[in-house]
C-alpha cells in the first residue's frame, strides 16, 4: 500500500496517560513500521516511526507525530455539579482556603495544528498517519480531519471524539481559476516599474 498525506488538520486531545497505554498494550502497527520511539522533551511528546525497510538509511528522518503537552484538572461528575451549583444566598459553603482544589491533576497530549505541525517528515508519512488515525479513536475529544492519496485514489477521513465519522472531497473553484486572472495587477506589463 502506498500513500501520501495532502491535507490534515486536528485538534485531538488525549490525556498523556492514555496515549503511553496505547503503544505499551502492543498495537497492530501498518507494516511499513517496526516500532515507534517515543520522546519527551520538556513540554513536547515526539513520536517517531521505526521503519522496517532496510533501504531507509538510518540518517532519513522518519515520519512523527508532535504533541504539546499540558496540564488540565478532571472532575468527576459530583465536583462538577458542585462547581456548577449555586453561589449565592444560604446555599453557599464556606470555602476553607486550606481544602484541596477539586478534581484531579494530569497532562494532556494535544496533536493540534495542520499537517507540519502534527505529522512531520515523509518516510514513512503514510503509515504514521494511520497510527495517528487509531490514537484519534482513543481520544474523547478533537477532531482529525485529512485528505489522503492512497494507491492513486483520493480518501477523506474525519474522526471526531473517538468516532469515525462520513467524509467527502468537494472540488471547487480556486482563486487561479480562469476567470479571476483578470482582476489582478499583471506586473509584467505595468509601466510604472
Amino acid at each position: 500500500m502506498t500513500g501520501q498525506v495532502y491535507r490534515l488538520h486536528s485538534t485531538l486531545e488525549l490525556p498523556l496517560e492514555t496515549v503511553y497505554d496505547y503503544f505499551e498494550d502492543d498495537p497492530d502497527l501498518p507494516p511499513e513500521i517496526a516500532s515507534v520511539d517515543i520522546t519527551r522533551r520538556k513540554n513536547t511528546l515526539i513520536i517517531s516511526a521505526v521503519s522496517d525497510d532496510e533501504s531507509i538509511s538510518k540518517y532519513t528522518p522518519t515520519a512523527q507525530l508532535k504533541a504539546s503537552i499540558s496540564e488540565t484538572r478532571v472532575y468527576t461528575e459530583e465536583e462538577q455539579k458542585r462547581r456548577e451549583g449555586p453561589r449565592w444566598g444560604d446555599d453557599v459553603e464556606e470555602i476553607d482556603e486550606d481544602e484541596e482544589p477539586l478534581g484531579e491533576l494530569i497532562e494532556v497530549a494535544a496533536f493540534k495544528g495542520d499537517r507540519e505541525t502534527v505529522l512531520q517528515n515523509t518516510a514513512v508519512q503514510y503509515p504514521m498517519f494511520l497510527v495517528l488515525c487509531e490514537l484519534a479513536r482513543q481520544a474523547e475529544k478533537g477532531t482529525l480531519t485529512a485528505i489522503a492519496e492512497v494507491d492513486g485514489e483520493l480518501e477523506a477521513t474525519r474522526i471526531v471524539e473517538g468516532e469515525d465519522r462520513p467524509a467527502s472531497i468537494e472540488v471547487v473553484e480556486g482563486p487561479n481559476s480562469a476567470g479571476s486572472s483578470s482582476n489582478g495587477v499583471n506586473w509584467r506589463d505595468n509601466e510604472f516599474i
